[in-house]
């Protein structure tokens, strides 16, 4: 091996410094076949990265949307308990004034022009209270049963939210009855 000593540095000879292609002409098309194998292996585990990458985003947004579309059910069903409690044992019993079915929306502020969005169509089912085992006061409480229904996509989703009402509760202290 010739080295060449300019400025104090040792450089290899022209002859030296080239690379041959490959080494014999028949092995070449091994190396090609190898490398294309490689693309080939490489496309397809890049492909498989990027089908499960948008799956994981497509079905995070979708458990978003399902917490969201429960959360509003979950708030249209306490709005309508607490509405209960305003009405005294009257009101409740002996009047019609609790509507049987009504319908609330995702976006219920929305003005015109704007959408809506998910209808949640809900019912108030208003019972007897079947205590168990049963009580002297059991006449004088009601189960209130708010249910809500909508559909998004072609799912029908259902949520349910129970609680009790008594004769002598809480309403006696918001208003004189």
């Amino acid at each position: 091996m010739k080295l060449l000593k300019l400025y104090g540095k040792h450089h290899e000879t022209k002859e030296q410094m080239k690379l041959p292609l490959c080494i014999d002409p028949r092995t070449r098309l091994g190396y090609l076949g190898h490398t294309l194998m490689e693309v080939v292996m490489a496309v397809a585990l890049l492909a498989i990265m990027m089908i499960s990458l948008y799956g994981g985003i497509s079905s995070g947004f979708a458990v978003v949307e399902l917490a969201r579309e429960n959360l509003r059910g979950t708030q249209i069903m306490l709005e309508r308990m607490e509405g209960i409690r305003l009405y005294n044992w009257n009101q409740l019993v002996y009047s019609n004034m609790i509507p049987a079915t009504f319908t609330s929306y995702y976006y219920p502020l929305a003005t015109n022009g704007e959408a809506k969005g998910l209808a949640y169509a809900g019912k108030m089912v208003v019972t007897n209270a079947a205590l168990s085992p049963a009580s002297t006061y059991s006449t004088d409480m009601r189960l209130i049963t708010v249910t809500l229904n909508w559909t998004n996509g072609n799912i029908r989703r259902t949520r349910s939210m129970s609680t009790y009402v008594s004769k002598n509760g809480v309403q006696n202290y918001v208003y004189n009855n």
